[in-house]
Parts: structure tokens; sequence; C-alpha cells
């Protein structure tokens, strides 16, 4: 236990001395991707939508998830139920397939995040991370992701009895 422990210790220095000397990552061009069917995250916030309302994040946390075709025709079975996206959506629901959206954010396979700690207690709100979304019509990647930006952003954000967010002894 003692070496698993060292390790971790050893490897959280490197990455924190290497996140204090490169320098932060430039978020990629605000090119939003083509997605399955076209979505407007104003609209959706501005009828009373939040994110965790339809981003549920199931355990262990590492991902906000997508709702599902059926969840968005509790909705769209009356509401512009003959427009050309939502006939898609019902499609999809019709065949009980997933809606294949494309990730905006998307972290390296070896880093772990989760969503659930970062968000616990309300520690961290969601627009930190990915922007202002509630005000954008079509979502691209505004915020960097990259190690630098998120051992900064763990200097600024301490739980209020001043353990770190991952760390909580509660």
């Amino acid at each position: 236990m003692t070496g698993k422990l060292f390790g971790w210790a050893a490897w959280m220095v490197a990455a924190a001395a290497w996140a204090q000397s490169s320098a932060p990552a430039t978020v990629p061009p605000k090119t939003p991707p083509a997605q399955p069917i076209p979505f407007n995250h104003k609209t959706h916030a501005a009828a009373g939508l939040t994110c965790l309302g339809c981003h549920t994040i199931a355990a262990p946390g590492d991902l906000a998830g997508f709702p599902g075709a059926a969840f968005c025709l509790g909705c769209h079975d009356t509401v512009k139920k003959d427009s050309t996206a939502i006939q898609t959506l019902k499609a999809f629901a019709g065949e009980r397939k997933p809606i294949p959206w494309v990730r905006i954010y998307k972290l390296p396979g070896f880093v772990y995040f989760s969503h659930q700690v970062h968000h616990k207690q309300g520690h961290v709100a969601c627009e930190v991370c990915h922007g202002p979304v509630a005000d954008r019509d079509i979502i691209v990647r505004e915020k960097s992701v990259a190690m630098a930006d998120c051992m900064k952003c763990h200097d600024q954000y301490k739980a209020p009895n001043g353990c770190d967010l991952c760390h909580d002894s509660h």
C-alpha cells in the first residue's frame, strides 16, 4: 500500500510541476462539429431545462450523459413535432438507437475526471469548464481542457472547509 501511495504522490507532484511549467493550451478554432440533429441550448435553457436535467451523471461520474430520444420526445411529441429535426429524433426513438451526438469536450483516455466530484454540493458550476452554454445557439469548445488549466482551477476552487475537491474529508 505504501508503494502505491508513494507512486500516486510522485505522479501528482510531477503533474503539478508540468502544469505550472507548460503554457496553457489553445482552444481549437470555433468550428462546430456536424451534429445528427440541430440543437439550440439557448432555446432549451430559456424553456427551463437545466444542464443536469438533460445531461445526467451516472456512477462513477466520469461522463455527463446525453438524453435519450424518448426523453426529448416528452416535449417534442407536441412541440415542433412536424419539423425535420424532430422527425429524425422520432426515427432514433423508433429504432431504439442512441442519438450519435459528437462530444464537444473530450479528455484523453489516460485522464480520469469525475463530473460527480466536481459538481457535488455545487462546488463547480458547469459553466466553469464548459462556458456559458445556456447562452449559445450552437456549442463549440470554448474552454481549454489542458492539464495546466485544470491545475490552475484546482488552485482556485477549494471546498469551504479547506480541503480540495477531489479529496474531500467529510
